[in-house]
């Protein structure tokens, strides 16, 4: 299974003026983190785009328990990096990131486009 990721954000955060954006994507099967994968850090931005392509390779027959754990995070060179928001697509997820989950495997090698929101971690 292979996912094209295009992402493009609007990072809302009242209390920093610009950030250091990266996004970092676990394949998870039944709720064990299996693979990860990350972009390209955008430096001073809260408007960053993405357009990365990552394969993950997963059985047909595994399908249903696995997830992609899409996380939005600021790199900080000094300390630990911080969690802007995430979103989980798959087995884990919500009823709006359910239905682009099952979309996608409706329109094999078709762009499902879908916006979603960030949720808050803290």
């Amino acid at each position: 299974m292979e996912f094209d990721l295009l992402i493009s954000a609007h990072i809302d955060l009242p209390t920093v003026c610009v950030a250091d954006p990266y996004v970092k994507i676990w394949l998870t099967t039944d709720g064990k983190k299996v693979e990860k994968k990350k972009t390209i850090i955008k430096e001073k931005t809260l408007n960053p785009e993405y357009n990365e392509t990552f394969a993950f390779v997963v059985t047909y027959d595994r399908i249903r328990q696995t997830s992609l754990v899409v996380s939005v995070m600021d790199y900080d060179r000094m300390g630990r990096n911080e969690s802007i928001g995430q979103l989980v697509l798959g087995a884990k997820s919500g009823p709006i990131e359910m239905k682009h989950w099952n979309e996608m495997f409706a329109k094999p090698r078709q762009a499902v486009v879908q916006w979603h929101l960030l949720k808050n971690l803290g």
